[in-house]
């Protein structure tokens, strides 16, 4: 049997994990959450819940991945042998194929903008005109669908060349440019009058806009953006060698990850502020507002260039993971070369990225449960797969799992020290509170 690729460093690790949970939604879903839900009193909300929750679950995930060293299905066969807990595999894989068949159709758009932006079709400032662009944009039949295929293609290229040579290298540059950019967009956003107002509606603690719905929303914004529950963590954990420190990855990769949000509000909503726009959740402040607000600033057009790129790497660097979770499970399970294995998945990735596509238009009335297939794909991975897959990790790692092994990977034999009080709080917090929290999660989805 060849041997299994691995990641060849600890930064390569951190980068492709901090990849795989900074995406779409730091940049347009975070900073609106931040701002209408009491600012800074949001932040540490959803700090809390980060520590609490997110990161037993993301132990949860490594432990299972790395002890294993094998892909979602194969780790609990390997750990748990003659038993049913294989068939929790399921449930990643689902979940990644679902999350990808939607992302990219975005990550379609990303680059339908990113051409626009290079081709300088954003110098009219008319919210009117950009409206209608970007809705002729995600409703033809041809034009996201092309660059649907394009953004797959750059995928499966980078998932082909493998872990260290294609996962790790890419990444390696592709997130260090990522910070580049967001703070390069920032520092200009942060110079444009009146962008004081959109720093107030950042950071000003509120805690009287502090609800049952702001605790949900901290609690839905902690687990979905740093990617638990899809098998990403447990697969790139899986070709982690036992040398590196998962808890210490595990806390960088959050620390990166609300970074970067932070950092992205700073880029967008002074920006927002500055020209007196209602900060609107969703791809309209992305493909509308913003291309406005560039079309009226000095040097706009290379800050559109600039941003849609970043739009773009934020993309890609998610995609290329879920496209792994599904592709090392038919490598290991099927005994499938990478080449077949990347191609029977875009097989059925472009199938159904091509109903998400179109249900943005010509398939908008065809529905499944009352959904498009776009929302359908988003619904199902969000509210039932993803909370499912965080749920069943930390049961097995609490409750299945010896508690000598489980601390044995958090202190990678012992080779980092932890103390015994925190070791026991990352433990319990597995066994008891990740649990309930994680159905806390289910349950609102579903309802």
């Amino acid at each position: 049997m060849a041997k299994r690729d691995s990641f060849g460093s600890g930064f390569g690790v951190l980068v492709a994990m901090a990849g795989s949970a900074v995406g779409l939604g730091n940049l347009w879903r975070f900073p609106y959450l931040v701002g209408t839900n009491g600012g800074a009193a949001f932040i540490i909300i959803y700090l809390a819940f980060v520590l609490l929750l997110a990161l037993p679950i993301m132990y949860s995930e490594f432990i299972i991945g790395r002890r294993s060293q094998a892909n979602v299905f194969g780790a609990y066969r390997v750990l748990a042998p003659g038993t049913k807990w294989c068939n929790t595999g399921y449930i990643y894989v689902l979940g990644s194929l679902a999350i990808i068949s939607f992302y990219c159709v975005v990550g379609g758009w990303t680059m339908a903008y990113l051409w626009k932006a290079v081709t300088f079709e954003f110098s009219v400032a008319d919210t009117a005109v950009l409206g209608d662009t970007f809705n002729r944009t995600v409703t033809s039949n041809t034009e996201p669908l092309v660059f649907m295929l394009i953004f797959l293609f750059v995928t499966s290229i980078i998932v082909m060349a493998g872990i260290k040579e294609g996962i790790e290298r890419y990444t390696k540059v592709m997130m260090p440019l990522l910070f580049v950019i967001v703070v390069v967009v920032a520092a200009r956003s942060l110079t444009l009058p009146d962008a004081s107002a959109g720093l107030d509606f950042l950071f000003r603690p509120d805690f009287s806009k502090v609800t049952s719905k702001t605790l949900l929303d901290a609690l839905g914004q902690a687990f979905f953006s740093l990617s638990i529950g899809c098998g990403t963590i447990m697969t790139y954990g899986s070709y982690v060698n036992k040398r590196e420190n998962i808890v210490g990855l595990s806390a960088q990769t959050a620390i990166t990850d609300t970074l970067f949000a932070i950092i992205a509000g700073l880029a967008i909503m002074p920006a927002v502020f500055s020209f007196g726009i209602s900060p609107a959740e969703g791809p309209g402040l992305v493909f509308v507002t913003l291309p406005f607000i560039f079309a009226q600033i000095p040097f706009g057009a290379f800050l559109a260039i600039l941003f849609f790129f970043m739009l773009f790497i934020a993309a890609i660097t998610s995609s290329i993971s879920q496209l792994e979770v599904i592709v090392s499970y038919l490598k290991e399970e099927f005994s499938m070369s990478r080449k077949v294995a990347i191609t029977s998945s875009l097989v059925v990735i472009v199938t159904f990225g091509v109903l998400c596509s179109l249900s943005q238009g010509t398939l908008s009335d065809v529905k499944i449960l009352g959904y498009n297939f776009f929302d359908f794909f988003d619904k199902t991975s969000a509210n039932i797969l993803l909370p499912l897959g965080g749920f069943f990790a930390v049961i097995f790692v609490g409750w299945k799992m010896k508690k000598q092994d489980v601390e044995d990977e958090l202190t990678s034999g012992g080779l980092h020290k932890l103390r015994p009080a925190f070791l026991n709080f990352i433990y319990y917090s597995i066994k008891y509170l990740a649990p309930v929290v994680v159905a806390i999660v289910l349950i609102s989805g579903l309802v």
